[in-house]
């Protein structure tokens, strides 16, 4: 019985195929967030913490927190946690009660642009 070349070389492929790593690519996602996505919190926060699925490159990362009247109440301070590349954090100045939107931008692994937003309110003392 003979094999011929290129069968033999169709099988070498996908051996090795099982022996190499993979490399998934996947765009970042948003998978938690403090505060947490639509929450309404008794007292206002001074940072807003997200953490993504997967590492984010450090290059145009953005965070901004905005009220219900288009004013922007982060103080442009984003930081992306030294340890755990997939978490960034930002200060905030006193937030009055009110609605919140976060507004996130991220760089993926696979090194697609990722944006996004989510709510959060403050409810009045």
């Amino acid at each position: 019985m003979t094999i011929k070349t290129d069968h033999l070389f169709s099988l070498f492929l996908l051996s090795i195929s099982f022996i190499l790593p993979v490399n998934s690519f996947a765009h970042a996602i948003l998978v938690k967030s403090e505060p947490a996505k639509d929450s309404i919190l008794n007292t206002a926060p001074q940072k807003i913490d997200v953490w993504f699925n997967d590492k984010v490159g450090s290059e145009f990362k953005a965070l901004a927190v905005i009220d219900s009247n288009g004013k922007r109440l982060d103080n442009k301070d984003v930081q992306q946690e030294t340890f755990d590349e997939s978490h960034l954090y930002a200060t905030v100045q006193p937030l009055a009660a009110g609605t919140y939107t976060v507004r996130y931008r991220v760089v993926s692994v696979d090194t697609h642009i990722v944006t996004g937003k989510f709510q959060f309110t403050v409810k009045a003392p």
